[in-house]
């Protein structure tokens, strides 16, 4: 007997899952500038690598076999297995209504295989007709969305804001390590434009109360803006390049052909006397770094702080660096929240630090204050002393306070190296003068004088060599050096990361 009758149904029923919402459907959502679920996977992974499962959950209705929302299963990325899946808007507008158990089984499928996750977000989460289908209201719990949160601690999380997200998947998106979203096509909101109107009398485009304008540029709730939906599947490629597949493996290697002992003359001169002058961060890190390639994450939100992904000899490393070009690298909010976030995940990822301060200490005044600069800093100082992988610091220029203190961890195997254009303390010399001897310089004949004679005295003490002389600082290099200087403590280093694999344990509660 053949089982042929049932072998077409089956090839008719994966068929008809393939076509998704229908032609009509599939063609408004190309011409919004959005591309489906499947043809987001496909764009992603590496050719013919997709297994998906749960090709054939769906309804059958008195119109045919309708399929999931939901598109989800194993693929490959450079060769290296992932899992993926996400909702798809041509279905019942991307309505959880059925995609709850898929995703459930694909989140499941990365916790169990050890490998990392990427989730496209393009729907409103639930609705009304699934409480009128059920029959009775849920209280809210989320209680499957255990998994989920335990995979935060395992392996990698990649999150794709890719079309009007609210509700669960907009609450998903934020549950992950990294996360994207196109320009003027994804919008991500608690609620949308409706709601919003109808609670607060606020009325607002999709775009105005939730876009990339608000997200990846306002609120930091996303990390990185794509021009489209390929240049986002671009930069989920080259994030993905530098993660391990999970927290029990080091990050992958690349084998260099970049120089190691690489010495850059500009390098000699990008940092100006006058330390009120900005400089180009970007450019010096790229000076450093092999083939003077990185990827930044969050560029757009906390900019006094650049966090970049790159490469030293072949090896990932996580760069902080100071931009001197935003309020003079001072530590606001934003940037705090960015740092401590970076921090995390390349300590959770076995991930190298590499710190490029230049830092005159918190951001002060009214705006900061209000913004609770002090405590959100001191939450990126508690984070910087929980890390245990390798940290170096390399002090180009200033270095003051606890914003100082929070670039960089003078504990364990770490090493702090200076320029000699460096200078650092307690408080900047001007303000710390101005405080100490406030009733000296106002009765002194000439003041101004006499606070310049301070402020002399001072900077001597501050000189790096002096630093040097008391071992207060591991050493004083030649800016040419750095690249060199870096790489081999990180190869003296390098055993000691095998020591930390697997999940990171924080100690205490964040400030």
């Amino acid at each position: 007997m053949s089982w042929a009758k049932e072998v077409a149904e089956l090839v008719r029923r994966r068929a008809r899952a393939r076509e998704l919402g229908g032609k009509e459907r599939v063609a408004r959502q190309h011409a919004a500038g959005r591309l489906t679920v499947r043809e987001r996977i496909d764009a992603l992974i590496d050719p013919g690598s997709f297994l998906e499962l749960g090709a054939l959950a769906g309804d059958e209705t008195a119109d045919g076999f309708v399929p999931s929302g939901y598109v989800g299963g194993l693929a490959q990325i450079e060769g290296r297995d992932v899992a993926v899946g996400g909702e798809d808007f041509t279905v019942r507008g991307g309505s959880e209504r059925d995609g709850a158990e898929k995703v459930a089984l694909v989140c499941a499928m990365a916790k169990e295989y050890r490998i990392p996750l990427v989730l496209f977000h393009d729907g409103a989460g639930g609705n009304i007709e699934n409480t009128i289908n059920r029959g009775y209201s849920k209280i809210p719990n989320y209680r499957s969305w255990a998994d989920e949160m335990e995979l935060l601690a395992t392996v990698p999380v990649i999150a794709g804001v890719m079309g009007s997200v609210a509700g669960g998947p907009a609450g998903r998106a934020m549950l992950s390590h990294w996360s994207i979203m196109p320009k003027e096509t994804a919008e991500m909101f608690a609620a949308g434009p409706t709601v919003v109107k109808r609670a607060i009398g606020a009325e607002l485009t999709k775009q105005e109360l939730g876009g990339s304008k608000v997200h990846a540029r306002g609120s930091g709730s996303v990390d990185n803006e794509g021009t489209d939906e390929m240049d986002c599947m671009r930069q989920i490629r080259e994030f993905f390049s530098y993660m391990p597949r999970n927290v029990w493996e080091l990050p992958p290697y690349r084998l260099p052909e970049d120089d190691p002992q690489r010495r850059e003359e500009q390098l000699l001169e990008i940092i100006p006397r006058d330390r009120r002058q900005p400089y180009d961060m970007r450019k010096l890190l790229r000076m450093v770094v092999d083939d003077g390639e990185f990827f930044e994450l969050t560029p757009h939100f906390g900019k006094c702080v650049i966090t970049a992904f790159a490469r030293l000899n072949g090896h990932v490393v996580g760069v902080v660096g100071n931009n001197p070009m935003i309020h003079g690298g001072a530590l606001d909010g934003a940037g705090a929240d960015k740092q401590t976030h970076f921090m995390d995940v390349c300590d959770q990822f076995h991930i190298p630090l590499i710190f490029f301060i230049d830092i005159p200490g918190f951001m002060v005044g009214p705006a900061a204050e209000q913004g609770a600069a002090v405590r959100r800093g001191m939450r990126t100082f508690w984070m910087t002393n929980q890390v245990t992988v390798p940290v170096l610091q390399v002090y180009l220029r200033r270095c003051f306070g606890f914003g100082g203190a929070a670039s960089g961890n003078a504990a364990r195997l770490n090493l702090r190296i200076g320029w000699p254009s460096g200078e650092w303390g307690g408080i900047p010399t001007e303000g710390g003068i101005d405080a100490a001897f406030r009733r000296a310089i106002e009765s002194a004949p000439d003041p101004e004088a006499k606070r310049s004679e301070l402020e002399e005295g001072v900077k001597r003490l501050r000189s790096p060599f002096a630093t040097a002389e008391a071992l207060a600082v591991e050493d004083i290099i030649d800016p040419r050096d750095t690249r060199p200087v870096l790489i081999r403590f990180l190869e003296a280093a390098e055993a000691t990361r095998s020591y930390h694999l697997g999940p990171k344990t924080r100690t205490g509660v964040r400030p």
